[in-house]
């Protein structure tokens, strides 16, 4: 029983992590890629921008719907279906002979990745006995960061030696393995009580959307165009309804109570604020380093790998500093060096910057990439009860979406008012003050991690937080309201708990 309880979790890893790989690689694949796609498909920076936001904007708004609908219909099935989709939509943007049609296979991928990426985790749980999850999760962490990290060599790489299309080929074989192992050595597992607020994914996505459209549009037809004012006004109409939706709603996607928490508040705005300046800068620094530098695209993505690759370093070390000195401080530190390294790289840009000058920007870029994400999870999950930590962890990966998704379309637009492609110098005087702007948002996002509520010290919390766990889990307490985690711990002869609860800060 043993031995097959350890199969069916190997099997789960593989799974969840190669599918969480296909969803975090897609964040930065294309960025190396960008100028080449320009120069194939034609396009404007506005068309740029959402080969970027189609994807992290429908992936950030449907990330809690899609976990719902795996909730209601059944988490393998739909797992299944968002590995089909994104796989089919990945073929498709392969296929895109222009920049409107590659924009919307693009869009398609990340209904696909927001249906997968929740229920990867969630289906991992599971199938993992509590005593092994913190492993399990620490693999798919490293996972998810190391394709994060390899995104924008991977992009660089396969566009310079084979073509831009091996970006998205790259999935298809991936996603057609995976869907025979998910039917047959994943589990199935549902909430019976989980209800759809498809009203309320109808409010976000329409909103956001709204407002990213207009933003991205800005330069094209100036803030008074009739297509800039109607995004804003109906975009923010819709979300000022999302609100009162998750006010009076009995079942909202997301509870405004939740707000009223300073902690949740706290490390919701900092995932929000530091997507938006990071994603915002890497867009336009991987142009800069093709069009001024002169490398390639394979050159550009290994030139950022002090920036993105730096968290396979720092997270381990700053994941232990975390525990002796409180998640807190160490996430306000690292946003501070990623926004003192964004305000450095504006501070010294130039059109003849030396990759040598640019390197102490890219190196605490990425150290405070590193010390950010490594207690960001625990910070959001210790922020609420345990009953709400799956809303809180959809919540928390959604906002970091969301910010991304600004960042490139407001920093784009920063780009395309002060300067433009037609020279190497028009191009840092636009990229310059976008990357001032991002550094700005990333030291709010400092502000906001530093003023989280401090709880004791961090052993302590830690301890707090696993007693709060045990209490949750089936038959320990009255917060136990999932059963597929009954269901998961049952089938190890174990509790179940939730995904990633066992983390303190």
């Amino acid at each position: 029983m043993e031995q097959q309880d350890s199969r069916r979790a190997a099997w789960a890893l593989v799974v969840s992590g190669a599918a969480g790989f296909m969803a975090a690689l897609d964040n930065l694949v294309v960025t190396t890629a960008l100028p080449t796609l320009r120069r194939d498909l034609g396009g404007s920076l506005e068309d740029l921008e959402w080969t970027v936001s189609a994807y992290t904007l429908t992936y950030a708004v449907l990330l809690m719907f899609g976990a719902a609908l795996g909730d209601r219909f059944g988490r393998r099935r739909f797992f299944g279906i968002g590995i089909a989709l994104f796989t089919a939509a990945s073929a498709a943007a392969a296929l895109s002979s222009g920049i409107d049609a590659l924009i919307a296979f693009r869009a398609v991928q990340g209904v696909g990745a927001a249906i997968m990426t929740p229920l990867s985790l969630t289906l991992l749980t599971a199938a993992t006995p509590p005593e092994r999850r913190g492993t399990a999760f620490g693999i798919w962490g490293a996972i998810n960061g190391l394709a994060v990290a390899t995104g924008p060599l991977i992009g660089g790489g396969l566009t310079e030696h084979i073509s831009w299309h091996w970006i998205f080929w790259l999935n298809v074989p991936i996603g057609l393995l995976l869907l025979p192992l998910v039917r047959f050595r994943v589990a199935e597992s549902r909430k019976p009580d989980a209800r759809l607020d498809v009203l309320g994914t109808v409010l976000v996505s329409g909103g956001l959307f709204g407002i990213v459209f207009a933003v991205v549009n800005v330069n094209t037809y100036g803030w008074t165009g009739g297509r800039v004012l109607t995004g804003l006004v109906v975009g923010a109409v819709l979300l000022a309804l999302f609100v009162r939706h998750g006010i009076t709603h009995r079942n909202p996607m997301l509870p405004m109570r939740l707000f009223r928490n300073r902690a949740f508040s706290g490390i919701n705005a900092a995932g929000l604020l530091m997507f938006f300046g990071m994603f915002g800068s890497i867009f336009l620094l991987s142009q800069f380093l093709q069009a001024v530098g002169g490398y390639s695209p394979t050159e550009a993505g290994l030139r950022m790998l002090p920036w993105t690759g730096m968290s396979l370093i720092v997270a381990p070390i700053a994941g232990r500093l975390a525990d002796r000195v409180g998640g807190r401080v160490v996430a306000a530190w690292g946003l501070t060096c990623q926004a003192a390294g964004l305000a450095y790289y504006a501070l010294v840009l130039s059109a003849d910057l030396s990759y040598v000058a640019q390197l102490p920007a890219l190196i605490l870029s990425g150290v405070g990439m590193a010390l950010y994400f490594a207690p960001a999870a625990a910070l959001a999950l210790s922020s609420v009860r345990p009953a709400d930590q799956g809303i809180v962890s959809g919540t928390n990966a959604a906002l970091r979406e969301v910010g991304g998704a600004f960042g490139v379309a407001v920093l784009g637009s920063v780009f395309s008012a002060r300067g433009g492609f037609e020279s190497p110098q028009a191009i840092v005087d636009g990229t310059q003050p976008a990357l001032w702007i991002g550094a700005a948002g990333v030291a709010l996002a400092a502000v906001s991690a530093a003023l989280i509520p401090r709880h004791g010290r961090p052993a302590a919390a830690g301890a707090a937080m696993a007693k709060a766990v045990r209490e949750a889990a089936p038959g320990g307490g009255p917060d136990a309201t999932d059963p597929a985690e009954a269901t998961g711990g049952r089938a190890a002869g174990r509790p179940g708990t939730h995904a990633g609860t066992g983390a303190g800060h």
